[in-house]
């Protein structure tokens, strides 16, 4: 199992954790993800770490389909994989909410599973370069069909003219099953949002049921899988478990709709339903304290390595035997990168 670092978008100031990032590639770190909602994007601070740093790979976790055409996002991990040195860059891709993709991008909710089948197509075609790119979707078509709206009926299949690297790898952010699914059919690894050790075990009949409708002889020993754990190094597990707890309550109460909330469907499989409708109910009504106080401690400390660093080395077995292909840890402090990067090869 490989480390990597995950990044948060920006708040209310854009900062980079720099040296964190510097650090972690001097102690082994595969590679760092950024992230973005309605914030920072996740492309532009790559390039900028990939330019100071030398061998730690650089992937979006996620970049949102409604924020660029799927050829902007080929040229854009095409022109930062070039410039930092072939083979760095990945792209995590994913919808995001419908509140996002049509609040912030203004763009139709419509069929995410056939949008995220047509991004993908036409990103790998745009990289492998195999001749002009040609698409007919469902949901995206290039070029843009000469009898839609506003057509100039010009538009004609081109061909990149950057001879960039072919083999970026492109991966699915989901987190419903049909999705999970539809990573393993056609994507190169899937970013899970909630998986906890001995959880990978329930997803492999639906990441074997997508394996089975491909050609190229993609299985689960060559598809990539990346989890993500909160880490902070801290003699207070209670205090590090409160203070974890409104963003849980934010996500699953109100980073959604109240019949469509990804977050809330997760928590529900994880085995805490009435926790989870309970957080909705609060936040939904404006109680956001009585929401945060009412996530469950287990299901925070389930899903993070938080205490002394004895704690956290006690519990790192649990992640590197849990089938992940890469661990993605979130920190706040450098000394979690520390006591991580003491564990990467154990």
């Amino acid at each position: 199992m490989k480390v990597a670092l995950s990044l948060n978008y920006a708040h209310a100031k854009m900062e980079l954790p720099i040296q964190r990032i510097l650090r972690a590639e001097q102690l082994g770190f595969d590679s760092v993800w950024t992230a973005e909602t309605y914030s920072s994007d996740a492309i532009t601070p790559l390039a900028f770490i990939g330019a100071l740093t030398k061998r730690i790979r650089l992937g979006t976790s996620i970049a949102a389909l409604a924020a660029r055409t799927p050829a902007n996002l080929a040229m854009c991990a095409q022109t930062i994989d070039a410039m930092a040195g072939e083979g760095r860059m990945m792209l995590g891709i994913g919808v995001s909410g419908p509140q996002i993709v049509e609040g912030w991008h203004g763009q139709p909710w419509g069929h995410p599973a056939d949008r995220m089948r047509d991004y993908v197509a036409i990103i790998k075609k745009i990289l492998k370069r195999e001749g002009p790119v040609s698409h007919q979707g469902r949901e995206i078509s290039l070029p843009y069909p000469k009898d839609a709206p506003g057509s100039s009926g010009l538009g004609k299949p081109l061909k990149s003219i950057l001879h960039g690297n072919p083999n970026i790898p492109v991966m699915l952010g989901t987190a419903t099953k049909g999705n999970i699914r539809l990573a393993a059919e056609i994507a190169d690894g899937w970013l899970s949002m909630h998986l906890v050790p001995g959880s990978l075990k329930d997803y492999i009949p639906v990441l074997e049921e997508g394996f089975a409708k491909r050609t190229d002889g993609m299985t689960l020993k060559n598809f990539v899988i990346r989890g993500s754990v909160s880490v902070k190094v801290t003699d207070d597990v209670k205090k590090a478990i409160d203070a974890a707890k409104p963003h849980v309550a934010l996500y699953v109460g109100g980073m959604g709709a109240k019949d469509k909330n990804f977050h809330k469907d997760a928590m529900i499989r994880r085995g805490f339903p009435e926790a989870a409708e309970r957080i909705q109910e609060l936040f939904m009504a404006g109680r956001k304290d009585e929401a945060a106080a009412a996530v469950p401690d287990d299901y925070i400390d389930d899903e993070g390595l938080l205490g002394p660093p004895d704690r956290i080395r006690e519990r790192w077995g649990r992640w590197r035997d849990s089938g992940l292909t890469i661990l993605s840890i979130s920190t706040p402090n450098d000394e979690a990168v520390e006591v991580i990067g003491s564990l990467i090869g154990k």
